[in-house]
């Protein structure tokens, strides 16, 4: 029995020595013997490379605004690890959380006895997610991100209203396959039987690989650029102004604070299935609450402002889709002021390609490690680089620090790995909090 949040946290973490086993088995059996609080939950699954954590935000910040409990279980976190359990995007305390754990933990040793084998920390955390809401923290709807893939991930264990697929990138190519297609086949796992599909995909062998899914599934299918649109599209000095045409109902000038034109077609896909959800009775949702909602929306270390005088912006653009995406917004909106990049990353990553792409924005490029078993070393990342005007920096803390107090007009961008930019977060907050520069 543990008694302290640290010791639950502790145990979770060595979990990792688990490393990833893609299955349901071992998440079935779990559940039946907690006696099924998978099967208690309302939910909408969101699945696909990049625009997840954004697309949750929208489909809870707007069902907040219609009156609903909305629960949340995403991942990685940014600051604190609760985060990855939250209801009305408030964490999980760390009571509750230290009571998921001695709950979970008889189950994760019985199991680790049996053929199965022990639960990874993934499945674990899935596991307590899932007890919580359904029986700990009890709530109207319960918004699950895909951790891994789709097909085998642990979360792939519920019948939901709706699935969402966002995007489709070449990242975890190694478990996932090495094409878009052989990457769709994965995320189109979570399509279930004569469920509604929305996605965003566009890459067309990859969409033609979820369509045949969902055809076998006898699963409604909406495509952006196909069965909705976003007609009309602006940059706002704080945030973007969008449109969108649906069957369900069309929406003028709908305005999100974060930022990047891929936020809107984020912010679309949550439109356009809870408008359909709307329409099924399964949710009642109306105008008023998407406006205000999608307006509410925020999801850290997304082309996150930290501070405007000097501008400094955090982006955990960690593959080569997610950094084009970065790229154009930067392009886009900073086209006249020169802009310092400062790039860390996992070596397991596609890097060339990523990197190549900074090279082409960035005045100026400063590659960094930080303290994580796979962090790329920093040495090895500025010889990636063509740049003119690179370097290494072998500490980043200090080298931020003076950064940041000499920055005039430049805008200076953190941007890689997710884990990077969770440590790097808190700390340009207290520099720049102590140098009492404007945020």
């Amino acid at each position: 029995m543990f008694t302290t949040y640290k010791q639950a946290l502790d145990w979770i973490h060595a979990r990792l020595r688990l490393g990833i086993k893609p299955g349901l088995k071992r998440m079935e059996w779990m559940m039946e013997r907690l006696e099924s609080p998978d099967k208690k939950l309302k939910a909408i699954h969101v699945g696909g490379t990049n625009g997840k954590g954004s697309t949750v935000t929208y489909l809870r910040t707007v069902l907040e605004n219609s009156g609903y409990t909305v629960g949340t279980f995403t991942s990685p976190y940014i600051e604190q690890f609760n985060e990855r359990i939250s209801v009305n995007g408030q964490s999980i305390n760390d009571e509750d959380l230290v009571r998921l754990v001695n709950v979970i933990r008889p189950l994760a040793d019985e199991l680790g006895e049996t053929e199965l084998g022990g639960p990874t920390e993934f499945e674990v955390i899935t596991a307590m997610a899932f007890y919580y809401f359904a029986e700990v923290r009890p709530v109207d709807v319960v918004l699950f991100e895909v951790g891994l893939g789709g097909r085998f991930d642990s979360t792939n264990i519920i019948q939901p209203l709706a699935s969402i697929i966002t995007s489709i990138g070449l990242d975890h190519t190694n478990i996932l396959g090495d094409t878009y297609e052989k990457i769709a086949f994965e995320k189109a796992g979570i399509i279930k039987d004569n469920t509604p599909v929305f996605t965003a995909v566009q890459h067309e062998g990859a969409l033609q690989v979820i369509k045949k899914q969902a055809t076998e599934k006898n699963a409604p299918i909406f495509v952006l650029n196909g069965d909705f649109s976003i007609p009309s599209y602006q940059s706002l000095t704080k945030g973007e102004q969008f449109s969108v045409d649906s069957k369900f109902g069309n929406f003028a000038d709908l305005e999100i604070a974060m930022l990047g034109k891929h936020q809107t077609e984020n912010a679309s896909l949550a439109v356009v299935a809870l408008q359909y959800l709307n329409e099924q009775k399964h949710l009642s949702v109306n105008e008023q609450a998407i406006r205000n909602g999608l307006r509410a929306g925020y999801w850290p270390g997304r082309l996150e402002v930290l501070s405007d005088q000097p501008l400094v912006i955090i982006d955990g653009a960690h593959n080569d889709e997610g950094v084009s995406t970065l790229v154009q917004a930067l392009s886009t909106r900073y086209a006249n002021r020169s802009i310092y990049i400062v790039f860390a990353a996992l070596k397991d990553k596609k890097l060339d390609k990523m990197i190549a792409q900074l090279d082409q924005v960035a005045d100026q490029i400063s590659f960094v490690s930080f303290d994580f078993p796979r962090a790329a070393a920093a040495g090895d990342l500025v010889k990636l680089s063509k740049s003119e005007n690179k370097m290494g920096v072998e500490e980043w803390r200090s080298y931020l620090s003076e950064e940041v107090v000499k920055l005039r007009d430049e805008v200076l961008v953190i941007t890689g790995s997710l884990y990077f930019i969770s440590e790097v977060k808190p700390f340009l907050q207290k520099v720049l909090s102590e140098e009492k520069i404007s945020i």
